[in-house]
């Protein structure tokens, strides 16, 4: 199949497809004689397992290594499972530090009067140095 058609069966724009071609979580296909890409099946699988691994938050090195325990058939559920523990703790922490971040700026919101001329508590806590 060609390259519209793996976009359109995976949801990846063809873009995409290029680039994780380019990074090499893609194989190269092979290619028709009119030097056109010819993607496989497997290609689609591919793509949606990447597509899904970004929708969770993996990064693309995270994703290289879930894709290389994929494709090892003796594979152990241990190492993906640790990798999925250490995602989650760095999502955990992530998730800790918006709710401090929302925590702060609600605070600097609700002691904006918003009438004062020249004066605005937000710029002014903006340009403080953190504490």
């Amino acid at each position: 199949m060609k390259i519209g058609e793996l976009a359109a069966r995976s949801g990846c724009h063809p873009e995409t497809v290029r680039y994780y071609e380019r990074i090499g979580l893609l194989p190269s296909p092979p290619r028709t004689s009119g030097g056109y890409r010819d993607y496989a099946p497997e290609d689609v699988a591919r793509l949606r397992f990447v597509s899904r691994g970004r929708d969770l938050g993996f990064s693309l090195e995270e994703i290289r290594s879930l894709l290389g325990l994929a494709d090892d058939d003796g594979l152990s559920c241990q190492e993906v499972d640790r990798l999925a523990r250490v995602h989650l703790a760095d999502i955990h922490t992530r998730l800790d530090d918006l709710q401090r971040m929302a925590t702060e700026l609600q605070r600097v919101i609700d002691s904006c009067s918003g009438s004062e001329r020249g004066q605005c508590t937000i710029l002014d806590t903006l340009r403080r140095p953190p504490s």
